[in-house]
């Protein structure tokens, strides 16, 4: 059993608003925030759920906001929402232990259209000298600590939509391994026309366009797939002994991590979800916990057949067919990739702190056999210490966390 860590701080953008209190509220509607977009006009999927009210210009200034693209724009708000959260002055710590670890599933394809177009059109001269800082993944992690001073350990987890997940258990393991006293720990992911299409041509994305509100549906027996999305969480990680030296409140504290690869196929799933098992075992023995002391999990849950049948199947095995209340937080945000699993991280802590599990949008009837105890329409009070977040992805790559009640 390795040490916890303390979560000082969160710093959260997704569609379902700019702040904590917000976005609980948003996520407690129960309701799914898809909508068809404009900017996918003319795609065979052209519904999103994407973060309003963002304007990059206000919230970073003009020449930051050109010089960046929006994956790096929201990571970076959410980093400082996160620091002015822990009431964390860089200043007062020794700069060359604070580190940046961020999950980002791949790189920012925002820009690239154009300058690939300049060069395919024989105008080398006319591409940016932007074009590779503004969008490889390394970026965000590089701004961050430029922008807060940070001096530690700076560098990216790319993970597909486990990224975040790992950032935050790599964050913990150069806290416990003694190399930073803080990290700003999370994941930061937008999407780009090409990444719809993608997904499309792949058939990962639920056509239910015609009903953009419903396409998002986790875990419920007529799922066909997700709703793209994207966002930002940021969360401080500190050392306990320092946070209690700072005065800082300890909002919940990170005490396990699990990561695993399936070694099985591309892009489906075990389907026994064998990897997945091997990754939820893992934090529950880290965080030096039994199965039985887990009192919720926010699942991966992305509403595609495979994944959230193969979800079903290992958290019933795992949990002996008694599987604590669920939430799949997709349903409502849809699904921000290499952000998503801090995103699910972020509120897993919220619902520590208030005791309450938030709803599933959109499940009427679960898969028969292979039912698992998900929360819908109303977020229910549940009094519990110890909760379970999983996110799995491409490639076959697992990673879950476990935090408790600070």
């Amino acid at each position: 059993m390795a040490e916890a860590v303390a979560v000082t701080g969160i710093g959260l953008l997704t569609p379902a608003g700019s702040d904590t209190d917000t976005n609980w509220k948003n996520l407690c509607s129960g309701r799914s925030l898809a909508a068809t977009n404009p900017e996918l006009r003319g795609l065979a999927v052209d519904i999103s759920c994407d973060v309003p009210d963002f304007d990059p210009v206000v919230e970073l200034g003009r020449r930051l906001a050109r010089r960046l693209d929006r994956f790096a724009h929201l990571g970076l708000a959410a980093a400082r929402r996160a620091v002015q959260d822990a009431n964390l002055c860089i200043a007062d710590c020794t700069a060359q232990r604070v580190g940046v670890v961020i999950g980002v599933g791949s790189n920012s394809l925002q820009t690239y259209v154009a300058d690939f177009t300049r060069l395919g059109q024989d105008r080398p001269a006319s591409v940016s000298p932007l074009a590779l800082p503004r969008s490889v993944p390394s970026m965000v992690a590089g701004e961050i600590a430029l922008d807060i001073g940070a001096k530690g350990p700076n560098f990216t987890v790319s993970s597909a939509c486990a990224s975040g997940g790992n950032a935050l258990g790599v964050a913990r393991s150069l806290l416990l391994g003694g190399m930073c006293d803080v990290v700003l720990a999370g994941g930061s992911e937008s999407w780009s026309r090409m990444t719809a299409v993608c997904f499309s041509q792949m058939r990962a994305l639920s056509r239910r366009i015609d009903r953009p509100s419903l396409a998002s549906r986790p875990f419920d027996a007529a799922r066909d797939g997700f709703v793209l999305g994207e966002g930002a969480a940021v969360l401080v990680l500190e050392r306990p002994g320092h946070a209690q030296a700072r005065g800082a409140r300890s909002r919940a504290l990170l005490c396990g991590y699990g990561s695993s690869a399936d070694a099985y196929h591309p892009t489906a799933p075990h389907p026994q979800g064998v990897g997945a098992e091997q990754a939820v075992r893992q934090a529950v023995a880290d965080a030096g916990c039994m199965t039985g002391d887990i009192g919720h999990v926010n699942a991966h849950g992305t509403s595609t057949v495979l994944g959230d049948a193969a979800e079903a199947v290992m958290l019933r095995r795992v949990f002996h067919g008694t599987v604590p209340p669920v939430t799949a937080t997709k349903s409502v945000v849809g699904h921000a990739l290499g952000a998503s699993g801090a995103i699910e991280a972020a509120v897993t802590v919220l619902a520590l702190e208030r005791q309450e599990v938030p709803p599933t949008a959109n499940v009427r009837t679960q898969d028969p056999g292979n039912e698992l105890d998900i929360v819908t329409r109303v977020p229910r009070p549940v009094d519990f210490t110890h909760a379970l977040s999983t996110s799995f992805a491409f490639g076959g790559q697992n990673v879950a966390l476990v935090f408790r009640t600070a």
